[in-house]
Protein backbone atom coordinates (compact mmCIF):
# COMPACT_ATOMS: atom_id res chain seq x y z
CA UNK A 1 0.00 0.00 0.00
CA UNK A 2 2.32 2.81 -1.05
CA UNK A 3 0.76 6.47 0.20
CA UNK A 4 1.07 10.02 -0.36
CA UNK A 5 -0.36 12.67 2.83
CA UNK A 6 -1.36 15.98 1.11
CA UNK A 7 -2.52 18.20 3.86
CA UNK A 8 -1.70 22.32 4.40
CA UNK A 9 0.78 23.04 7.27
CA UNK A 10 -0.71 21.89 10.60
CA UNK A 11 -3.48 20.12 9.20
CA UNK A 12 -2.04 17.38 11.08
CA UNK A 13 -0.94 14.81 8.08
CA UNK A 14 2.07 14.01 9.86
CA UNK A 15 0.39 12.74 12.78
CA UNK A 16 -1.66 10.58 10.57
CA UNK A 17 1.10 9.95 8.68
CA UNK A 18 2.40 7.94 12.30
CA UNK A 19 -0.87 6.29 13.05
CA UNK A 20 -0.65 4.86 9.90
CA UNK A 21 2.23 3.49 9.81
CA UNK A 22 1.82 2.24 12.51
CA UNK A 23 -1.38 0.27 12.12
CA UNK A 24 -0.15 -1.10 8.25
CA UNK A 25 3.19 -1.46 9.65
CA UNK A 26 4.78 0.53 6.78
CA UNK A 27 7.59 2.80 6.80
CA UNK A 28 7.03 6.58 7.01
CA UNK A 29 8.95 8.59 5.34
CA UNK A 30 9.58 11.85 5.31
CA UNK A 31 11.88 14.10 2.97
CA UNK A 32 13.53 15.70 6.06
CA UNK A 33 14.19 12.57 7.39
CA UNK A 34 15.82 10.92 3.91
CA UNK A 35 18.10 14.21 3.94
CA UNK A 36 19.17 13.85 7.28
CA UNK A 37 19.76 10.18 6.76
CA UNK A 38 21.80 10.79 3.61
CA UNK A 39 23.67 13.60 4.67
CA UNK A 40 25.08 11.66 7.79
CA UNK A 41 25.75 8.38 5.39
CA UNK A 42 27.94 10.50 3.49
CA UNK A 43 25.89 9.52 0.62
CA UNK A 44 26.82 10.80 -3.08
CA UNK A 45 23.46 12.36 -3.47
CA UNK A 46 23.22 13.31 0.15
CA UNK A 47 26.41 15.36 0.01
CA UNK A 48 24.64 17.01 -3.07
CA UNK A 49 21.61 17.95 -1.48
CA UNK A 50 24.19 19.56 1.31
CA UNK A 51 25.72 21.38 -1.39
CA UNK A 52 22.66 22.81 -2.21
CA UNK A 53 21.01 23.57 1.17
CA UNK A 54 24.46 25.11 2.39
CA UNK A 55 24.67 27.61 -0.20
CA UNK A 56 20.72 28.45 0.81
CA UNK A 57 19.50 26.65 -2.66
CA UNK A 58 16.44 24.54 -2.74
CA UNK A 59 17.50 20.85 -3.07
CA UNK A 60 16.31 19.92 -7.18
CA UNK A 61 13.66 17.14 -7.69
CA UNK A 62 15.95 14.56 -9.35
CA UNK A 63 18.45 14.85 -6.32
CA UNK A 64 15.70 14.21 -4.30
CA UNK A 65 13.79 11.85 -6.18
CA UNK A 66 17.14 9.92 -6.08
CA UNK A 67 17.00 9.49 -2.39
CA UNK A 68 13.56 8.86 -2.15
CA UNK A 69 13.45 5.98 -4.55
CA UNK A 70 16.50 4.66 -3.05
CA UNK A 71 14.69 4.96 0.37
CA UNK A 72 11.59 2.79 -0.97
CA UNK A 73 14.18 0.29 -2.12
CA UNK A 74 15.20 -0.77 1.09
CA UNK A 75 13.18 -4.09 2.36
CA UNK A 76 11.07 -2.16 5.06
CA UNK A 77 9.35 -0.81 1.91
CA UNK A 78 8.30 -4.19 0.02
CA UNK A 79 4.74 -4.31 1.48
CA UNK A 80 4.43 -0.21 0.71
CA UNK A 81 5.08 2.87 2.78
CA UNK A 82 3.70 6.91 3.77
CA UNK A 83 4.85 9.59 1.97
CA UNK A 84 5.00 12.95 4.25
CA UNK A 85 6.43 16.26 2.55
CA UNK A 86 6.53 14.82 -0.92
CA UNK A 87 5.63 15.73 -3.75
CA UNK A 88 4.76 19.43 -3.42
CA UNK A 89 4.40 20.83 -6.67
CA UNK A 90 3.31 19.22 -9.58
CA UNK A 91 6.89 18.51 -11.03
CA UNK A 92 7.90 16.39 -8.28
CA UNK A 93 4.78 14.31 -8.22
CA UNK A 94 4.87 14.13 -12.17
CA UNK A 95 8.61 13.00 -11.26
CA UNK A 96 7.64 10.23 -9.18
CA UNK A 97 4.94 9.13 -11.03
CA UNK A 98 7.56 8.24 -13.91
CA UNK A 99 9.52 6.66 -11.34
CA UNK A 100 7.79 4.42 -10.24
CA UNK A 101 6.17 3.93 -13.66
CA UNK A 102 9.72 2.77 -14.85
CA UNK A 103 9.59 0.44 -11.49
CA UNK A 104 6.22 -1.08 -12.69
CA UNK A 105 4.35 0.48 -9.43
CA UNK A 106 2.26 3.37 -8.98
CA UNK A 107 0.93 5.09 -6.19
CA UNK A 108 -2.65 3.49 -4.28
CA UNK A 109 -4.06 6.71 -2.56
CA UNK A 110 -3.33 10.42 -1.93
CA UNK A 111 -5.20 11.05 1.12
CA UNK A 112 -5.73 14.83 1.75
CA UNK A 113 -6.35 15.95 5.36
CA UNK A 114 -8.77 18.94 4.81
CA UNK A 115 -8.59 21.90 7.16
CA UNK A 116 -10.17 25.67 6.46
CA UNK A 117 -6.94 28.05 6.49
CA UNK A 118 -8.57 29.73 9.49
CA UNK A 119 -9.08 26.61 11.71
CA UNK A 120 -5.57 25.91 11.11
CA UNK A 121 -4.17 29.56 11.73
CA UNK A 122 -6.46 28.85 15.39
CA UNK A 123 -4.81 25.57 15.75
CA UNK A 124 -1.09 26.91 15.34
CA UNK A 125 -1.68 29.95 16.82
CA UNK A 126 -2.48 27.87 20.26
CA UNK A 127 0.63 25.99 20.32
CA UNK A 128 2.89 26.95 22.73
CA UNK A 129 6.67 24.88 22.82
CA UNK A 130 9.46 24.45 25.93
CA UNK A 131 13.05 25.78 24.54
CA UNK A 132 14.47 23.70 27.35
CA UNK A 133 13.22 20.34 27.22
CA UNK A 134 11.28 20.66 24.05
CA UNK A 135 8.04 19.90 25.31
CA UNK A 136 4.92 21.09 23.27
CA UNK A 137 1.14 21.99 24.47
CA UNK A 138 -1.93 23.41 22.63
CA UNK A 139 -3.69 26.20 24.95
CA UNK A 140 -6.84 25.06 24.27
CA UNK A 141 -6.49 20.77 22.80
CA UNK A 142 -3.39 20.40 25.44
CA UNK A 143 -2.88 23.14 27.83
CA UNK A 144 -0.59 22.71 30.48
CA UNK A 145 -1.45 22.49 34.80
CA UNK A 146 -0.27 25.73 35.17
CA UNK A 147 -0.78 28.61 32.30
CA UNK A 148 2.65 29.04 30.34
CA UNK A 149 4.58 26.78 32.49
CA UNK A 150 6.15 23.35 31.06
CA UNK A 151 4.50 20.43 33.05
CA UNK A 152 7.56 18.44 32.46
CA UNK A 153 10.41 20.95 33.59
CA UNK A 154 8.77 23.95 35.00
CA UNK A 155 10.31 25.95 32.44
CA UNK A 156 8.39 29.19 30.43
CA UNK A 157 6.80 28.34 27.52
CA UNK A 158 6.69 30.04 24.40
CA UNK A 159 4.86 30.92 20.78
CA UNK A 160 7.50 29.84 18.21
CA UNK A 161 7.86 32.18 15.15
CA UNK A 162 6.60 29.68 12.85
CA UNK A 163 3.53 29.22 14.17
CA UNK A 164 2.33 33.58 14.55
CA UNK A 165 -0.65 33.82 12.73
CA UNK A 166 1.38 36.45 10.21
CA UNK A 167 3.75 33.11 9.61
CA UNK A 168 1.26 30.56 9.46
CA UNK A 169 -1.03 33.01 6.54
CA UNK A 170 2.80 33.22 4.28
CA UNK A 171 3.35 29.18 5.03
CA UNK A 172 -0.67 28.65 3.91
CA UNK A 173 -0.62 31.20 0.77
CA UNK A 174 2.80 29.12 -0.47
CA UNK A 175 1.32 25.62 -0.14
CA UNK A 176 -2.29 27.10 -1.72
CA UNK A 177 -0.03 28.09 -4.65
CA UNK A 178 2.74 25.25 -5.03
CA UNK A 179 0.94 22.31 -3.39
CA UNK A 180 -2.68 23.14 -3.58
CA UNK A 181 -2.86 21.88 -7.38
CA UNK A 182 -1.16 18.29 -6.17
CA UNK A 183 -5.18 17.66 -4.99
CA UNK A 184 -6.55 18.26 -8.87
CA UNK A 185 -3.24 15.96 -10.24
CA UNK A 186 -4.51 13.11 -7.65
CA UNK A 187 -7.83 13.49 -7.76
CA UNK A 188 -7.98 13.18 -12.11
CA UNK A 189 -5.48 10.11 -11.40
CA UNK A 190 -8.51 9.06 -9.71
CA UNK A 191 -6.20 8.28 -6.23
CA UNK A 192 -7.54 11.36 -3.98
CA UNK A 193 -9.11 10.35 -0.46
CA UNK A 194 -10.39 13.51 1.12
CA UNK A 195 -10.82 13.16 4.72
CA UNK A 196 -12.49 16.02 7.34
CA UNK A 197 -9.34 17.15 9.18
CA UNK A 198 -11.28 19.52 11.80
CA UNK A 199 -12.54 16.26 13.27
CA UNK A 200 -11.23 14.64 16.53
CA UNK A 201 -7.65 13.21 15.64
CA UNK A 202 -9.37 9.59 16.40
CA UNK A 203 -11.93 10.48 14.30
CA UNK A 204 -10.16 11.37 11.73
CA UNK A 205 -8.32 8.30 11.28
CA UNK A 206 -11.10 6.34 11.76
CA UNK A 207 -12.32 7.58 8.45
CA UNK A 208 -8.50 6.57 6.65
CA UNK A 209 -9.01 3.56 8.12
CA UNK A 210 -12.84 2.99 6.15
CA UNK A 211 -10.86 3.71 3.22
CA UNK A 212 -7.90 2.09 3.67
CA UNK A 213 -9.24 -1.57 5.06
CA UNK A 214 -8.61 -2.85 8.46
Amino acid sequence: MKIIMLGAPGAGKGTQAKQIAAKYQIPHISTGDIFRANIKNGTELGMKAKSYMDAGGLVPDDVTIGMLLDRISEPDSKNGYVLDGFPRTIPQAESLTKALAERGENIDYAIDVDVPDEAIVSRMSGRRACVSCGATYHIVYNPTKKEGICDACGQTLILRDDDKPETVQKRLSVYHEQTQPLIDYYSKEGKLVTVDGTQDLNDVFRDIVKVLGE
